[in-house]
């Protein structure tokens, strides 16, 4: 029987109607960015989760709106007056909105799978569990918003829950961050805006979301579906105030599990993604696993560079490995493993919307030569500008080729680099080597004058 009424709800409720809405708008959203996730299971999964800014208010307005079906059809007292208890009328429904919706929400994450599945060359089995996430907080989103449908059966309820759901989702987490750290750029973020479902924390592509934060999301999310459904079939204040009861024991006791630190301490090095996967078919090749489809693009300027390197720098590197360091925003970490002589450490190409190496942003080999100055030691020193003009004379003294400008260079900063360029090529050949050897030499060191130690005194 109970079958049977599910069968006659998803043929006939709204049901699949906000299910199908929650997929196109976020499958939409989320297929304008592919190169923020192409190749890689993780950031796909994280990118899902970010698309719950849109679909988790959708899930609250589609409940709402469901949740005010019978008052609409105004058989409220008649179905008050059966001797049915009112949660065996309820949970079709409520059954088969959780059903649509974990099944739009699956779908969205399948079609953007196409951008992935093509050359990922890794996956994280946590990837599963922060998908899985993900889809039960849309069943809690969907069950509180039929359950709010019901107590205020209006027509202006539904889209009410929408913007209360972009805004809980979106901006209630940025906004408790401020005002609890008004003006501190440095501020730990506090455990309880893990509490909402939307992955806003910054994840780099050697990272993963730990257990923990899953396991304690998953179970206050479980808890406030909990919530919704006893809400939903709730008659009388004392099974209100108990329907309550799960969210605030789910709440109680998540926050004091999650990390302190909110989004940065939710999310870990994955000693999977930085594994190295090489190309020995000449000087080694070498790239993280999580980039495995980069090495084909990255193979052939590598070794174009170090041979160029071996010509001009004495010791040069004999091999290329991408750096594992990840440098976010303000919050440098260390590499996993130090600079060695024998290494050119460079940093993986911008990736395209076809998860391979996107050169049009910028070309490979450039930017494999100016790693050779650059250190991958977490300090996040490398990051200046002036350190950047420095590498770029260093690249060109290796191309014997004037630095080429870029787009964001300022016109004093063009000159500069053509006056530095010029009177490092100007000096004495052994002269020149032993600059840039000693400039390499600081880079392997960590010292903070390896870059600007290119640059000849006259120029700074």
């Amino acid at each position: 029987m109970m079958g049977r009424i599910l069968g006659i709800e998803l043929r006939r409720s709204a049901a699949v109607g906000v299910a199908l809405l929650s997929l196109v708008v976020s499958t939409a959203a989320l297929l304008s960015f592919p190169q923020g996730f192409a190749g890689r299971w993780m950031q796909l999964a994280v990118a899902v989760r970010l698309m719950l800014m849109l679909s988790w208010p959708l899930a609250l307005a589609g409940g709402a709106w469901l949740g005010r079906r019978d008052a609409r059809s105004r058989v409220d007292e008649l179905f008050a007056s059966t001797a049915r208890p009112r949660w065996q009328r309820v949970l079709p429904t409520a059954a088969a909105l959780a059903v649509t919706l974990v099944a739009g929400y699956a779908l969205t994450f399948l079609v953007a799978a196409g951008w992935v599945v093509p050359t990922a060359g890794y996956f994280p089995i946590t990837a599963i569990a922060v998908t899985a996430v993900g889809a039960l907080s849309v069943i809690a989103a969907g069950w509180l918003g039929m359950a709010v449908g019901r107590a205020v059966p209006r027509l202006v309820t539904a889209p009410a829950l929408a913007v209360a759901g972009v805004a809980l989702a979106g901006l209630l987490p940025d906004w408790l961050s401020a005002a609890a750290y008004p003006g501190d750029p440095a501020r730990v973020e506090p455990a309880a805006l893990l509490l909402t479902p939307v992955y806003m924390g910054e994840l780099h592509d050697f990272q993963t979301v730990v257990a923990r934060v899953n396991l304690t999301q998953a179970l206050w999310l479980a808890a406030l579906a909990a919530t919704g459904l006893l809400l939903l079939g709730a008659v009388g204040r004392r099974a209100v105030a108990l329907a309550v009861l799960p969210a605030v024991l789910g709440a109680a006791v998540a926050v004091p599990l999650m990390p302190t630190g909110g989004y940065d301490a939710a999310a870990a090095v994955d000693p999977g993604a930085v594994e190295l996967v090489c190309d020995n078919d000449g000087p080694q090749v070498c790239v993280t696993r999580v980039h495995a489809s980069l090495l084909p693009d990255v193979v052939s300027p590598a070794r174009q560079a170090l041979t160029m390197m071996a010509a001009k720098l004495p010791d040069a590197p004999v091999r290329a490995v991408e750096s594992r360091q990840i440098t976010l925003p303000a919050r440098p970490v260390p590499a996993t493993a130090g600079p060695r002589s024998d290494t050119l450490v460079f940093p993986g190409p911008p990736i395209g919307r076809t998860g391979r190496a996107d050169v049009s942003v910028e070309p490979i080999l450039p930017s494999l030569l100016r790693a050779a100055w650059q250190p991958d030691c977490g300090d996040g020193s490398e990051q200046s500008a002036e350190a950047y003009l420095a590498r770029a004379v260093a690249a060109a003294w290796l191309t014997g080729q004037p630095p080429a400008p870029e787009d964001w260079w300022a016109s004093g900063e063009r000159r500069r680099v053509e006056r530095a360029y010029q009177a490092l090529v100007g000096l004495p050949q052994d002269e020149q080597r032993r600059r840039m050897a000693a400039a390499r030499e600081a880079v392997l060191d960590c010292r903070s004058d390896a870059l600007l130690s290119i640059l000849p005194r006259e120029t700074l």
